[in-house]
């Protein structure tokens, strides 16, 4: 080989790594990582990690970090803290309805009106992420879940119990199970958001009785201190205190205490949102079957039905740099593939709110005890959070002391009204 041929034969092997270089280079540059924030716990983290392997599947060039935060009050602190100084993550999962307004959402959010995917949503959800403006903020991230009592099943054969559908009811049911040597009612107070399900999950008890209540307590003029049936809740709340029916670690156990009790049957009754459906699947998978789930009873059997919950969202912060990216991960949530990814992570949990979802065949009891309320003639509504922008922030605080026995069930109810009219203040409604 002469001089000359080799000298051409180096310039082009030359030629050839600096273009490959070049390319490696651009392709490097298209590489982008985003950050992921959701709650803690074993089922969000599940969901979130199965979402995130599905997508990076389709998507090789974008990956995604998950970042955990607290849930409850705490957890509400951080996502505003961190929206308002602009070090919120990528993408993030929040509540939808009132807690989502509390956010500013118009000002810290992506308009996703436009967005093709928002096609396929189902209407019912994108009124709980819609801006002031008028403008929808967020994707559905989850099932609708419904708010009520899941119970173990293995114990109520075993002690001849059926579904309550009274409160007299479930606390005749209580007292033999106490009797019995057992647990009757599981609270997990080391976790203080899962204290408020008495009183949340009543609303539908409230809104049959009193189809106006919502509009007049957004108005200013119904309260839950001077209403008979808003005052349930916090009623109930305290009868199952008082009545002995708590486990004794009721003021320490954690919410992931609280589905391995229901589910190992070393509780009867485990007040929850239907998410924990999920958990249970990902904790004690060989117990799914013996968990089955109730609405809260009210005080009238012809009246019975769930109080439902909208899904969280899925968010994207003005913040982000890299907002073509996040709203790919957005879209694919909100999408068949996206639904399907959830189910494989801890099975259907509810009612996905994605035009073309669907349910495997095997659900759950606790699911399968759900959907005969979503059925023709069945008989559900949205919980307050979702018909008014007002939910006072210390509830759960509120509740812990009552179900604690260290306040009484009417003057908890006026604390937590004093905690509105401030949070409706600050919201800038009329009449407060």
């Amino acid at each position: 080989m002469t001089k000359t041929n080799r000298r051409a034969l180096l310039g082009g092997l030359a030629a050839g790594l600096m273009a490959l270089t070049a390319l490696s280079g651009a392709a490097y540059a298209q590489s982008v990582t985003l950050s992921y924030l959701i709650p803690s716990g074993a089922d969000g983290v599940a969901v979130a990690e199965e979402l995130v392997k599905a997508f990076e599947a389709k998507n090789p060039d974008i990956k995604i970090e998950i970042e955990t935060r607290p849930g409850g009050s705490e957890g509400d602190n951080l996502v505003k803290t961190r929206l308002a100084t602009g070090s919120m993550a990528d993408i993030f999962r929040y509540n939808s309805g009132s807690l989502f307004q509390a956010i500013n959402p118009a000002q810290f959010l992506v308009d996703l009106s436009n967005e093709p995917w928002e096609a396929d949503i189902q209407p019912s959800f994108k009124q709980v992420v819609t801006a002031p403006d008028g403008t929808i903020r967020g994707a559905p991230m989850g099932a609708a879940m419904g708010g009520g009592i899941y119970y173990n099943k293995k114990i109520y054969e075993e002690l001849g119990l059926s579904v309550p559908k009274t409160w007299d009811e479930f606390m005749a049911n209580n007292e033999k199970i106490k009797a019995a040597g057992k647990v009757p009612v599981i609270q997990t107070y080391g976790d203080t958001w899962t204290s408020q399900l008495f009183v949340l999950a009543d609303y539908y008890n409230v809104a049959a009785k009193d189809q106006s209540f919502a509009n007049r307590y957004t108005a200013g003029e119904a309260k839950f201190a001077t209403d008979p049936n808003a005052l349930r809740g916090f009623e109930k709340l305290q009868a199952a205190h008082d009545a002995g029916f708590f486990n004794e670690d009721f003021g320490a156990a954690k919410y992931d205490d609280g589905i391995r009790m229901v589910a190992n049957g070393d509780g009867a009754h485990y007040p929850m949102l239907t998410f924990a459906t999920t958990a249970i699947a990902q904790t004690v998978p060989d117990k799914l079957a013996d968990v089955g789930f109730f609405a809260q009873p009210g005080d009238d059997a012809t009246l019975n039905g769930l109080t439902v919950w909208m899904p969280d969202g899925i968010y994207i912060p003005q913040t982000t740099a890299n907002l073509d990216a996040a709203k790919k991960f957005v879209a694919f949530v909100a999408s068949v593939e996206g639904c399907e990814a959830q189910t494989r992570a801890g099975g259907a949990s509810g009612p996905y709110l994605v035009n073309g979802c669907t349910l495997p065949a095997d659900i759950p009891p606790a699911v399968s005890d759900m959907l005969p309320y979503f059925a023709e003639g069945g008989q559900n509504g949205p919980a307050l959070e979702f018909l008014s922008p007002i939910k006072g922030p210390a509830l759960e605080q509120i509740t812990v002391e009552v179900g604690s026995g260290i306040r009484p069930a009417a003057d908890g109810a006026a604390l937590y009204d004093e905690d509105v009219r401030k949070q409706a203040q600050q919201l800038g409604l009329p009449g407060w």
